[in-house]
C-alpha cells in the first residue's frame, strides 16, 4: 500500500496558489484584443478541466474496487476530493454568471 506523496501535494497546491495570484495581479482590459482569449474558451477549457478531473477520480475508484493493487485507499480519496472541489467552485461560478446575466436583463434601458 503506497501512501500519498505530500510534498507533491503541497507542491501542486502552492503552483495553483501561484497561478491563482498572477492571475489576479493582471490588469483586468477591456474586450479581447487581436491575439487575445475569449471568454468562451476560457470558460469551455474550466469545465473540460472539470470533467477530466471527475472521470479520472471515477476512474481511480473503479480500479481501487476491482483491486488494484497499485491504487492506495488515500490516493483515491485525494482524487475525489479535488474533483469535489473543482465541481463545486465551477457550480459557483455558474451562479455568479447566472445572476449577473439575470442583473443585465432586468436593466432598464
Amino acid at each position: 500500500m503506497s501512501s500519498v506523496d505530500v510534498s507533491q501535494l503541497l507542491h501542486q497546491m502552492r503552483q495553483m496558489a501561484a497561478l491563482a495570484e498572477a492571475d489576479r495581479a493582471k490588469p483586468a482590459s477591456g474586450p479581447v484584443e487581436e491575439g487575445g482569449v475569449a471568454f468562451e474558451k476560457i470558460l469551455g477549457d474550466s469545465i473540460q478541466k472539470v470533467n477530466q478531473l471527475q472521470q479520472n477520480a471515477s476512474d481511480l475508484a473503479t480500479a481501487f474496487e476491482q483491486g488494484d493493487p497499485n491504487v492506495d485507499l488515500a490516493q483515491v480519496m485525494v482524487e475525489l476530493q479535488k474533483a469535489s472541489v473543482s465541481f463545486t467552485a465551477m457550480v459557483e461560478v455558474r451562479n455568479r454568471l447566472l445572476s449577473a446575466y439575470q442583473d443585465v436583463m432586468n436593466m432598464q434601458v
